[in-house]
């Protein structure tokens, strides 16, 4: 009697079997370049910490050693754009979104504080980056909509704004400390900005939303900061101000 023929082809394990340690070896890539990431990204995080206890005149000085740590971020970032293109972008997003969301937050962290100025806005304080800016500051893609590649998204950028009003807030109250009673002043003007525009979105993603809300609770906090230097006359009141400058005519 003959031996019966199997209806099951073994190729078909065979090839599943070379697809999975492909994949395999690809997430392995793109988490060694993650990792490497993370090192420059935690260094950046680093020095933007020092703002601090570093009074506001030697800021030049802290933002050209920021703008370093982020060129070495570049590097790496085109790295991570060469591999993570050669595959479906939301296959592995995940796998680099909290990290890029990082990189992404120095870069405005340090242009707020003057970092990356052109001829016309050199060490401004206060700018926000566009994430057009952003994207060029990496040479990376933003918002793509027309092929299947690595870029920044909308999401990444506004998920980095909500991580830097925190630490505006905390500069604000850190400031005071240092003697600089007119940087919570610039701080609470940007910060109130920041949550109007965040009012304006109709935002559906439910992590994004929450910390979207969050930002008011920032808000706050410089307010309590401003309020009291204003209650101790150590800032000018708007009021104040046209009532001193009607007395003098």
């Amino acid at each position: 009697m003959s031996a019966q023929s199997t209806l099951l082809d073994p190729s078909i394990f065979s090839y599943l079997e070379s697809k999975i340690e492909e994949e395999s070896q690809v997430r392995d890539t793109l988490t060694q370049i993650v990792q490497k990431l993370e090192r420059t990204v935690a260094s950046a995080q680093g020095l933007l910490s020092r703002v601090h206890s570093t009074p506001r005149a030697r800021y030049p000085v802290l933002v050209e050693q920021v703008e370093n740590a982020v060129k070495e971020q570049v590097v790496i970032v085109k790295e991570l754009n060469q591999v993570a293109s050669k595959h479906p972008y939301y296959k592995y997003n995940a796998k680099w979104a909290r990290c890029v969301q990082n990189a992404i937050g120095t870069a405005l962290y340090c242009a707020w504080l003057g970092g990356f100025g052109s001829d016309s806005k050199p060490g401004e304080l206060g700018r926000l980056l566009t994430l057009e800016e952003v994207g060029a500051i990496f040479s990376v893609p933003t918002n793509l909509k027309d092929r299947d590649a690595f870029h920044f998204t909308i999401e990444e950028y506004l998920l980095s704004l909500t991580d830097l009003t925190p630490e505006l807030a905390r500069l604000a109250t850190n400031a005071v400390t240092l003697g600089d009673f007119e940087l919570p002043m610039t701080i609470s003007a940007f910060i109130k900005d920041m949550f109007a525009g965040f009012q304006l979105l109709n935002l559906k993603n439910d992590i994004l939303r929450k910390r979207a809300d969050a930002v008011k609770y920032d808000v706050k906090r410089v307010e309590d900061v401003v309020y009291d230097l204003s209650l101790r006359g150590l800032v000018a009141r708007p009021g104040a101000v046209d009532t001193e400058m009607k007395t003098g005519e």
